[in-house]
């Protein structure tokens, strides 16, 4: 039976999860430097040893509130053939999931083409993120002037 690894992390009261393929490291965020006119979900850019990374906020991409004001975490992880950063809660845990075990997103939702499928464990249910759909041509565009 197949199955994939997930980062899982926390977005308010919420658990998502992404491949842990596309994921590069996990940082701890101490801020971005902010970029006039773009999006406000988009935090601004960050120099990661010498490379020049935009960071995106998922709380504010997803119209959530953000559970922590301080302590956050940043996942950098490659997106349609780009690297960003996303500003993330908590990196809560790396799991084993069997593809069983995961429910196709349109079957539960129409949230949007970003969802790849609900993961289910135990009784946690997990909103595992498609990140090659996840931003949109106008938000490529936007980082891609930001580097």
């Amino acid at each position: 039976m197949a199955s994939e690894q997930l980062v899982v992390f926390q977005l308010g009261s919420e658990e998502y999860a992404v491949s842990i393929s596309q994921v590069k490291e996990i940082i701890r965020y101490g801020g971005a430097t902010k970029l006039p006119n773009t999006p406000e979900h988009m935090e601004g850019i960050i120099n990661l040893r010498g490379k020049v990374i935009p960071v995106v906020d998922l709380a504010k991409r997803f119209g959530l509130a953000r559970a922590r004001q301080g302590d956050a975490q940043a996942l950098i992880v490659e997106a349609a053939g780009r690297e960003v950063g996303m500003v993330v809660d908590e990196v809560s845990e790396v799991l084993r999931l069997e593809d069983s075990a995961i429910e196709p997103a349109q079957t539960v939702t129409h949230a949007g083409e970003f969802l790849r499928g609900i993961g289910k464990v135990g009784d946690r249910l997990l909103i595992i993120l498609d990140l090659d759909k996840l931003f949109s041509e106008e938000e490529h565009g936007a980082m891609r002037a930001a580097v």
